[in-house]
């Protein structure tokens, strides 16, 4: 959960998912489709596919328990390099030395690594590994990256406060804050698309569930059409829901635009939504794939932050 999200954020979503699944056999037994709901709004969705998958695959392979050697945890689902690391060395006191980002800008620094990251990453894992100690690798693992979160920092290190400042090459050169090197940010090119919130008129909205995989892979929302940078909003409504009937003895139902428009921000791209609702009768059956949910129920859904963003704006939430 701590990947990409701050303490403060997960902190309450922590101890809900303890409460519910408090070991691994637990999570391994639940609906993916439950965990996802319980994850909605840290962001991230693959995350959770990643933990409930790999939770089966420990009890499937394992019995139940993560295997200590840090190849082995690599061979699981969802766990790279630096989650591996970090459990065999924590969790087990094993001989590695998981890089994260603080452990990285603190290695460029000692090393005064020119090449710019993610090139540099080979690089400084190798360095890094020179000094893996034999013993107390957890609590040197830790260490290590509390002093690039609380010393070393990205911007203005205490320098001053550093065990290692002897024999750190980019502070001998004054130049500290410029290590990791890194190349311009390129920023992603803004995607566009159009939402259609359905609202039935006994209080019910249409929804779907998004293919298992790529983005937001499994997790719930109103039917959309594509996100492109190429987006027409003269053509937007060749995306709307079809009803597999006449609606209210109309062969079509009437779309509205809600003026206004829905913003996101994802990792690699920027997104602008434009939003259409109707309202339907209530013995509307929904479109192959959908479902109607009541909309006091919507909360419970695994609704991305986006949807319910969405959904709020069409209905006024």
């Amino acid at each position: 959960m701590l990947q990409q999200t701050t303490v403060k954020a997960v902190a309450p979503y922590y101890a809900r998912f303890l409460a519910r699944w408090p070991d691994v056999r637990a999570l391994a037994a639940a609906p993916l489709d439950e965990v996802l709901k319980t994850w909605a709004g840290l962001g991230y969705y693959s995350r959770a596919r990643n933990l409930h998958v790999c939770a089966r695959a420990v009890v499937e392979r394992h019995g139940g328990v993560f295997p200590a050697d840090e190849a082995a945890l690599r061979a699981l689902p969802g766990i790279g390099a630096y989650t591996a690391a970090a459990i065999a060395a924590i969790a087990y006191d094993a001989p590695a030395i998981p890089i994260d980002g603080n452990v990285e800008r603190v290695v460029a620094r000692l090393y005064a690594v020119e090449t710019p990251l993610p090139a540099a990453k080979p690089d400084i894992a190798r360095l890094a590994r020179g000094f893996r100690p034999e013993n107390r690798a957890g609590d040197f693992a830790q260490a290590l990256m509390d002093l690039g979160a609380t010393i070393c920092t990205p911007k203005r290190p205490a320098c001053s406060l550093c065990p290692w400042r002897g024999g750190c090459a980019a502070e001998k050169r004054g130049e500290a804050e410029t290590f990791p090197r890194r190349l311009p940010k390129r920023e992603g090119l803004l995607r566009r698309g159009a939402a259609f919130v359905a609202h039935r008129s006994d209080g019910y909205v249409l929804l779907r569930t998004r293919p298992p995989r790529g983005l937001l892979g499994g997790m719930t929302e109103v039917p959309t059409g594509a996100w492109t940078a190429e987006f027409k909003a003269a053509d937007a409504l060749k995306d709307a829901p079809r009803f597999s009937r006449r609606v209210g003895g109309k062969k079509d139902i009437s779309w509205r635009r809600v003026p206004g428009i829905v913003r996101h921000v994802f990792t690699h791209f920027p997104l602008e939504l434009v939003v259409y609702a109707a309202e339907i009768p209530k013995d509307a059956q929904p479109p192959q794939g959908a479902r109607w949910v009541a909309v006091d129920a919507i909360p419970g859904e695994a609704l991305p932050s986006l949807m319910r963003k969405v959904i709020a704006h069409a209905l006024g939430l």
